[in-house]
């Protein structure tokens, strides 16, 4: 493409995708959309209730049955469990706790203050970079990215003069588009290859599959995703969001200043990131030893039933809530422990609607997860490309665009792999691909439709964080903003698989290419 061509293709994109916002805006309230589908639901669990299916559930070694949700006992248990399946719903808990301690920290001031404090060591044009950077290695911390890093990434940006609106899409496309890539290992690295293990062990009991498997492909992946997300967010989705005004409540306020800070600032602020430093040294002393209490039973601090990973949200919440607390005592932004509470109850004066999306959003995961549609659509999907017997390249893409398809209605990581790893970790086994490979495959279309799918549990507070700045903004705000980054994430990093793939270069620890390894 020339020069000349460039500014009328880059129009007709920003066109489509404007297209896009509009028509998804037009959409009914989440809220109600999550009702919708909950409705779709039910009357497709009974349509297909009666029907035999052949495909079996690898987890039960049973052929899937549709549970028919219109059932009376079906609908009587679903009234009885309404309560708890809303304040069992996951993401409503990590939401409210870290924002606990957040409000806390931005009602002293101490989160503008570190971020003014950053911003004026920080050049501008690394601003972008650095806020996916920070969502990938957020990964560590389990769901730590979309409550901590995605509203940051707003406010920086904010802050330095840019739309918002763009700091939320560098952060989102870190915390979940590149969901896979990451330098420091994570829980899921452990929680996928142990689901490759039992499904390798099907055609070879003596296989040994590595935790780290694939980790010098998501290492290099993590590069591989900066570049594309700096490029996409500063040459695409920020000029495109120009012309869109900030009219949100912080609008009134403007960006935080950035003015040298006072000295009463600066000396809150050192001794706020002391008192973090004093914290964080002490889980680090409390951790160190082999019979921690942190640790799991197997003595590993990275284990997801390890006490320490389970503790991720409410660590966020003291870590922000101590030093925000000392900022605020320091500078003389606070007065008593009433304005402590204050800045408590303001951050959930602000999450009001998101926990009345999150009411009905949980009720539509519950129910889709009990009538058994997931399990049917993504065996059924794993079954025809095995039917479809494709040479080896096109079959680890079949497996990425199923995966990224079947991501759209099964938000976990684990939950999708346990459904068709099973199916294809042994196809592949006997065609000579080795279950690392194809694990590999499985983590590029499991991360990149993450971010354009209303019906991944956090994008409802993606939503509200974007509502913040720009009051109109409604679910095609999002996915049209998102949208060009999943297209390009799912291009660019099944190409970048496949030349792994074709240089030979190595997965991970103990990974090989091949079964039997050669």
């Amino acid at each position: 493409m020339n020069a000349k061509n460039a500014p009328t293709a880059r129009g007709g994109i920003v066109r489509v995708l404007d297209l896009i916002e509009r028509v998804g805006n037009r959409l009914p309230d989440p809220a109600v959309l999550f009702l919708v589908f909950l409705g779709l639901v039910w009357l497709a669990s009974w349509a297909l209730s009666d029907i035999g299916f052949s495909e079996i559930d690898p987890r039960t070694g049973e052929a899937i049955r549709i549970h028919n949700l219109l059932d009376g006992a079906a609908l009587t248990g679903f009234m009885a469990r309404m309560v708890q399946t809303f304040v069992g719903f996951h993401p409503l808990g990590v939401v409210l706790v870290a924002m606990l301690g957040l409000g806390v920290a931005e009602h002293t001031g101490f989160i503008k203050a570190g971020l003014r404090a950053m911003l004026g060591a920080t050049p501008r044009a690394f601003l972008t970079p650095m806020v996916i950077l920070v969502g990938i290695v957020s990964h560590t911390a389990v769901d730590a990215g979309y409550v901590l890093v995605i509203p940051l990434g707003a406010v920086i940006f904010h802050a330095a003069g840019r739309h918002p609106l763009a700091g939320i899409a560098a952060a989102f496309a870190g915390v979940s588009g590149g969901f896979s890539a990451n330098f420091v290992p994570s829980s899921l690295d452990p929680m996928l290859a142990g689901i490759t293990q039992v499904a390798a062990g099907v055609i070879d009991p003596g296989v040994v599959i590595n935790p780290l498997n694939n980790y010098f492909f998501t290492t290099a992946s993590s590069l591989l995703i900066i570049a594309l997300g700096w490029l996409l967010t500063d040459r695409v989705i920020e000029p495109r969001l120009a012309s869109t005004p900030v009219d949100g409540d912080t609008a009134a306020d403007g960006a935080p200043g950035m003015e040298a800070l006072t000295r009463h600032e600066r000396r809150g602020l050192w001794l706020a990131l002391a008192a973090m430093l004093v914290a964080a040294l002490m889980l680090v002393l409390s951790a160190w030893p082999a019979q921690s209490p942190w640790r799991a039973a197997s003595g590993e601090l990275a284990l997801a039933s390890a006490p320490l990973m389970q503790s991720i949200v409410s660590l966020i919440f003291v870590f922000f809530l101590i030093p925000g607390i000392v900022y605020g005592y320091v500078a003389g932004t606070v007065a008593s422990h009433r304005d402590i509470v204050a800045g408590m109850s303001k951050a959930m004066s602000g999450m009001g609607y998101y926990i009345v999306m999150a009411f009905f959003a949980a009720q539509f995961i519950a129910a889709f997860g009990e009538s058994n549609l997931g399990a049917l659509i993504a065996v059924k999907g794993a079954n025809w490309l095995q039917a479809m017997a494709f040479p080896m390249g096109p079959t680890l893409i079949g497996i990425i665009l199923l995966t990224g398809f079947i991501n759209l209605l099964v938000g976990s990581a684990s939950a999708k792999w346990a459904l068709i790893g099973p199916i294809l970790v042994p196809m592949l086994m006997q065609l000579g691909l080795s279950p690392d490979l194809t694990q590999a495959a499985y983590r590029v279309g499991d991360s990149t439709t993450n971010i354009i799918t209303p019906l991944m549990p956090y994008f409802p507070l993606i939503v509200v964080f974007c509502q913040r700045y720009v009051k109109s903004s409604g679910i095609g705000t999002l996915v049209a903003m998102m949208l060009p980054y999943s297209l390009t994430f799912l291009i660019a990093w099944t190409l970048f698989l496949l030349g792994f793939w074709a240089l030979g270069l190595p997965l991970g620890l103990g990974a090989s290419y091949h079964y039997p390894a050669g």
